[in-house]
């Protein structure tokens, strides 16, 4: 299992819900600070933490994010 943490930049109030519907996605939460919220995610392999950074990408006010790779 590889956890990772995306941070999210957007001005929509309620991003932190449009997160948690993203398959892959364990929690979410709003932050305040240079970004917007958190999505926490979960995935069997590295490579499908490009897939959930594109979903969340396609999310309407996503501006930007910044993802974190839990390091074992």
């Amino acid at each position: 299992m590889v956890r990772a943490i995306i941070l999210v930049k957007s001005p929509k109030k309620l991003i932190a819900a449009r997160l948690r519907k993203v398959s892959s996605i364990t929690d979410s939460f709003p932050t305040s600070g240079q970004f917007d919220a958190v999505a926490i995610i979960e995935v069997e392999q590295l490579v499908q933490i490009k897939e959930v950074a594109n979903l969340i990408h396609k999310i309407n006010g996503v501006e930007r994010t910044e993802t974190m790779v839990e390091v074992q």
